[in-house]
């Protein structure tokens, strides 16, 4: 299991402006900003975004390389898949694919991918045997 993750962005305030519309949805409502010179030398200033007691989304400023990374959300359902991809078109994001099954992996996996301001690709997954009230 990941604890954490940084994406470099070209602007974090957009950026965070982006993740604020689009994450909530997915339930990671908390933010946390960790300032770089508490950290050792050269550690960056960081924008973070979690949940349940846990920041694991850091953004930080930089130059964004966005064919080295792929971020596959966790959504609760195919509902939030959908209003998660809606609301990622309507903050700025581009279309990669639409919501629905992803049959190449799986019937029962649900997603729909975007590309957030940056390029980067993100996906809102819901995978059905992946839940606890699931049946398999």
């Amino acid at each position: 299991m990941l604890d954490h993750i940084f994406l470099t962005v070209s602007n974090t305030e957009s950026a965070i402006a982006f993740y604020t519309k689009v994450l909530p949805i997915l339930g990671i409502t908390n933010r946390h900003d960790y300032d770089g010179k508490d950290g050792p030398a050269g550690h960056p200033d960081l924008k973070g975004f979690g949940a349940k007691g846990r920041i694991f989304f850091w953004l930080r400023q930089g130059q964004p390389a966005p064919e080295a990374v792929h971020v596959g959300f966790v959504a609760d359902s195919e509902d939030i898949v959908n209003a998660a991809y809606a609301a990622a078109l309507g903050a700025g994001a581009t279309q990669i694919h639409k919501p629905g099954p992803q049959l190449h992996y799986d019937p029962r996996y649900y997603a729909a991918q975007v590309r957030d301001p940056d390029g980067y690709s993100l996906e809102f997954v819901y995978k059905s045997w992946q839940h606890d009230d699931a049946t398999q």
